[in-house]
C-alpha cells in the first residue's frame, strides 16, 4: 500500500468529554478572571452605596448633635418665632404675648421648637383653644417639660410656683406639645412649650 492509499491525516484535538474533563490552562483564566470581575462589580454595586448610606447617617446624625449643642449654647432667643416655625410646630402664640423666648433644635430624631411667653388669662384661653386643648386639660401642681428640654432650655421648675401643665398628643407627623405654665399670677400666667416632632 502507498502513501497515496493512506494520506497522512493532521492530528486532531480530543473530544471534550476526553482528557481527565479538565478545561485548558487558557479557559479556566478567562473563567477565573470573569468571575473576579463580576465578583469585582457586586461589592461595587453593594458596598459603595451601603458605605456611603452609614457614612452620610454619621454625619446626619453629628451634624444634628452639634446644631442641638449649638442651640443649647446660645440659650433662648428673645425674639418670636417665625410663622412658619410656629406652623410647622404648632406653637399659636396670642398677639398679646410679651417676653417672647424662643428657639430650635433639630437631629435625625427629632425636631423641638422651644417656646417661653407671659400672656393674659385670655390670652393663654386663646393660645390653648387654637392649639385643640383648654384650660380644663391643665393640670394642677404638673410640669410636663422633662427635665432633659429643661436642662437644654436652661429652665427652672422649682417649689413654690404655682404650676399646672398638660401634654397635647397629635398623630405623626404633626407635632407633640409638652406645656406648663406658671399661675402663680393667674391673670399673667407665663407659658413654657417644647414642641417636638419625629418623623
Amino acid at each position: 500500500m502507498t502513501a497515496v492509499d493512506h494520506p497522512v491525516l493532521p492530528r486532531q484535538s480530543s473530544p471534550p468529554d476526553e482528557g481527565g474533563g479538565r478545561r485548558p490552562p487558557q479557559d479556566r483564566r478567562r473563567t477565573f478572571r470573569r468571575r473576579l470581575i463580576t465578583a469585582t462589580i457586586i461589592l461595587l454595586l453593594i458596598g459603595v452605596p451601603a458605605g456611603y448610606l452609614l457614612i452620610s447617617a454619621g454625619q446626619s446624625r453629628r451634624s444634628g448633635e452639634d446644631k442641638e449643642a449649638e442651640a443649647a449654647a446660645q440659650g433662648l432667643r428673645e425674639d418670636w418665632p417665625s410663622r412658619m416655625q410656629r406652623r410647622i410646630f404648632e406653637v399659636p402664640v396670642p398677639g398679646d404675648a410679651v417676653d417672647v423666648k424662643y428657639y430650635e433644635t433639630n437631629n435625625w430624631k427629632a425636631s423641638r421648637m422651644y417656646v417661653q411667653f407671659r400672656t393674659s388669662s385670655s390670652g393663654l384661653d386663646r393660645f390653648l383653644s387654637r392649639l385643640g386643648s383648654g384650660r380644663a386639660a391643665l393640670q394642677d401642681g404638673k410640669v410636663t417639660v422633662s427635665e432633659r428640654d429643661t436642662g437644654i432650655a436652661g429652665w427652672y421648675f422649682g417649689s413654690g410656683v404655682a404650676w399646672a401643665g398638660t401634654t397635647h398628643t397629635n398623630e405623626r407627623p404633626r407635632p407633640t406639645q409638652d406645656i406648663t405654665v406658671d399661675m402663680t399670677d393667674p391673670a399673667s400666667p407665663v407659658v413654657y412649650v417644647v414642641s417636638a416632632s419625629t418623623p
